[in-house]
C-alpha cells in the first residue's frame, strides 16, 4: 500500500498527479499553483483577526507585566516575555508554531491523502460494493451511518465517542462511471468539507487495483489549518486502516471486531 500526503489550496479531485509541477486544486475545475521557492524571511501565516487578537493580548499581558514587576517580578517577566511574542506575532503576521507545524500561508489549506491498494476481486464486483454508499460504515471504522437519500445524495454521519450529537454532512456524488470511478464532495456549509475519487483498475491477473484520493479542510480558521498539519498523520492512518479493511471485507466477506 502507497500513501502519501498533499497539502493545497483549493479542491476538487480531478486526477492523481501533479502536471507539470503544479498543485492540483479543487474548484468546479483543476488550476495550477505555482509553488513558492523556498526563501530565509519569515512568511506571513496568520490572518487578520489572528493578528489583532495577537496585538491585543500582547498589549494587555505585556502592561499587567510591566504592573506588577516589582510585587511579583518572576511571573511579571513571563508576563512581559509572553506578551512581547504575540505582540511580534500579530504585527509580524508570522508564527513560529505554525511554521513548524507546516503552515506557509494566510489561505485554506487543504489536507489530501492518496493510497492504493489490490483487491482479489472482479473490478465490476469492487465497483458495485463501494458504489452502494451504505455499505462504507462496514470497513470504515470512523462513520456511524451513510443513509442514501437519492441516486447522487446522502447524509454520512460520524462516529463520537458519546452521544451527545451527532456530527453530519450531506455530500454529492459528483461522477460516476460505472466499473470505473467515483467522485463525490461535500455540499457547501457542511460542518466537515471533504472530497473524495476512487478509480478501478483492471490488473493483468484478474484482480482490481484501486486509488483513492480524500481531501478534507480543516475547520477553526488558521487554528485548525496549524492543527491539521499536525494531526494528518492520524488522519492518514485512518484512511490506510478503512481501505486495508476494505480490502479485507472484500475478500473475506467480514471484518474481526479487534480490527475495527
Amino acid at each position: 500500500m502507497i500513501i502519501t500526503t498533499y497539502p493545497f489550496k483549493q479542491f476538487l479531485i480531478k486526477t492523481f498527479k501533479p502536471v507539470n509541477g503544479c498543485i492540483l486544486t479543487m474548484e468546479a475545475s483543476i488550476l495550477c499553483i505555482e509553488t513558492q521557492p523556498a526563501t530565509d524571511e519569515a512568511v506571513i501565516n496568520l490572518t487578520w483577526p489572528e493578528r489583532y487578537i495577537s496585538v491585543i493580548a500582547g498589549v494587555k499581558i505585556g502592561f499587567s507585566g510591566i504592573k506588577h514587576l516589582f510585587s511579583s517580578p518572576f511571573g511579571s517577566i513571563l508576563k512581559i516575555g509572553a506578551g512581547g511574542y504575540l505582540l511580534n506575532r500579530g504585527l509580524t503576521g508570522h508564527c513560529d508554531l505554525y511554521s513548524m507545524a507546516g503552515k506557509t500561508g494566510t489561505g485554506d489549506v487543504i489536507e489530501a491523502i492518496r493510497t492504493s491498494i489490490t483487491v482479489n476481486r472482479p473490478r465490476m464486483e469492487v465497483y458495485d460494493f463501494w458504489r452502494k454508499l451504505e455499505n462504507l460504515p462496514l470497513f470504515m471504522s470512523h462513520l456511524k451511518s451513510v443513509e442514501v437519500i437519492d441516486n447522487n445524495l446522502s447524509r454520512w454521519t460520524l462516529k463520537v465517542p458519546t452521544d451527545i450529537a451527532d456530527i453530519a454532512w450531506d455530500a454529492e456524488i459528483m461522477g460516476d462511471e460505472p466499473g470505473k470511478m467515483i467522485t463525490w464532495q461535500s455540499l457547501p456549509g457542511s460542518m466537515i468539507r471533504n472530497e473524495g475519487k476512487i478509480r478501478f483498475i483492471d490488473t493483468p491477473d484478474g484482480e482490481t487495483m484501486i486509488h483513492v484520493a480524500i481531501a478534507y479542510l480543516p475547520p477553526a480558521g488558521g487554528f485548525g489549518a496549524g492543527l491539521a498539519y499536525l494531526l494528518n498523520p492520524l488522519f492518514r492512518k485512518m484512511v490506510e486502516n478503512d481501505i486495508g479493511n476494505f480490502k479485507r471485507y472484500m475478500e473475506v466477506g467480514h471484518i474481526a471486531m479487534s480490527e475495527f
